[in-house]
């Protein structure tokens, strides 16, 4: 077992691949009374094009298998996962993004039994035909549901705009028509193919004693039988072509109208420290032009174009990127013209030393308070992970960035073609 100390941090994380490739990862927290453990793996929505385990050429998989997947984990024969974390004192959850499945548990008592009862259930799929088409159910009232929720249609409609092909424009619920087509035999290839612990890792965070939760997991992994590591051969070409739609709006029965402009990733292949530092950077030029403390959004909001403040972030992973500037305004069109004027403006004059500074020291005590909320870490390691970055490298990355970097990001990142706009009016206006 490796240990890795980041003594800026004060922090010791402990690392060790196990035989069949899972990667696990114990980060001790003094002082802490619950604990957090993950066990994610690198499969998401966009993953529906691939070569399954044994055979030669790519199969295509039903839209939103990867949502479906993680609901049928669930379930176990003649018992009640839920109910089993519960009786150990455990709350547990999961997710489904564009890139990763992960299955959490939060606890303050019985970490150990419940580490083995994640493992166990995740690495012991049940599937029949009749829970299958009752889920079919469940889900398709969830995709109903997020279809009349302004701000996921906001979202999904702004990555509809920017991508032509790329599966990152599908809603990762999928669709009442694609889940309709999933089966059986589509749930067990996708669980052979990206549910091999080779293709995982196990991150736990909390008051724990390295050496006995390594020993547990190695001892749980050994007593289970595992097909031989493959290569995952994933069929998603990037794309970093300019906006497939410059500006789209539909209506939706809201009070106040939702703008959304988005800029397109031009490159999307960038991983590890450099996809770090980037995304780093792109944070921090986004906090400079549309924080609250911003001219922008205190012109916007004393003109009452403005309801509250405006949203944004960045994502990136290989293949895709983006980033987002959202806001509430009866006049949405007229704050896209802000948000681009703004961008346009800064990229002539720059920006002052003092507020680069200011915002940078800002991001970086975010973080470090951070690093108090365990359920923060724990959700945001394995993303780092997958993409080959450090989680523990977000703030001296953040103390290397320079103007030089901000410029660049600039001219590089916010540029016209690769812009879209997406805006929810009221209806009948």
């Amino acid at each position: 077992m490796k240990k890795l100390v980041y003594a800026q941090l004060d922090e010791v994380l402990y690392h060790e691949e196990l035989d069949n490739g899972l990667n696990v990862y114990i980060l001790p927290k003094e002082g802490f009374h619950e604990t957090f453990a993950t066990f994610t793996t690198k499969y998401g929505s966009i993953d529906n094009t691939f070569i399954p385990r044994g055979l030669g050429e790519p199969i295509k998989v039903p839209d939103g298998i990867a949502h479906f997947l993680e609901h049928k984990m669930f379930e176990d024969e003649g018992k009640d996962v839920f109910y089993s974390f519960g009786e150990q004192g455990a709350s547990v959850n999961a997710f489904t993004s564009f890139t990763r499945t992960g299955y959490l548990f939060s606890s303050m008592m019985q970490i150990e039994k419940n580490i083995e009862t994640l493992l166990d259930f995740v690495q012991k799929p049940y599937f029949t035909g009749r829970s299958i088409e009752k889920e079919k159910g469940i889900i398709a009232q969830e995709i109903k549901m997020y279809a009349d929720n302004p701000d996921w249609r906001a979202y999904f409609g702004m990555i509809e705009n920017m991508f032509e092909k790329h599966p990152v424009r599908i809603d990762i619920g999928g669709t009442i028509e694609s889940i309709t087509a999933i089966t059986k035999k589509d749930l067990t290839t996708c669980y052979e193919t990206f549910y091999h612990p080779s293709n995982m890792v196990l991150f736990i965070v909390g008051s724990v004693d390295p050496e006995e939760i390594m020993r547990l997991v190695r001892e749980n992994q050994s007593a289970k039988k595992f097909p031989v590591k493959e290569e995952i051969i994933r069929c998603v070409e990037p794309e970093g072509t300019p906006t497939y739609v410059a500006k789209r709006s539909i209506s939706m029965p809201v009070s106040v109208p939702k703008c959304v402009v988005g800029y397109k990733e031009k490159d999307p292949t960038r991983q590890g420290k450099d996809l770090l530092k980037h995304q780093l950077s792109v944070q921090v030029v986004l906090d400079l032009l549309f924080s609250p403390s911003s001219k922008m959004y205190e012109s916007l909001y004393e003109s009452g174009n403005l309801h509250d403040p405006l949203s944004f972030h960045y994502t990136a992973e290989w293949g895709f990127g983006f980033s987002i500037i959202s806001g509430n305004s009866n006049n949405p069109d007229h704050v896209a013209d802000k948000i681009t004027e703004t961008i346009t403006a800064y990229q002539q004059v720059g920006f002052l030393d003092e507020e680069i500074d200011r915002v940078i020291k800002r991001k970086i005590g975010a973080f470090l308070r951070s690093l108090n909320s365990l359920d923060f870490i724990a959700k945001e390691f394995t993303r780092y992970q997958f993409n080959g970055m450090n989680f523990f490298d977000v703030v001296s990355t953040l103390e290397s960035l320079t103007r030089h970097d901000l410029q660049a990001v600039l001219r590089n990142h916010f540029i016209p073609e690769y812009q879209t706009i997406f805006i929810i009016r009221e209806e009948g206006s």
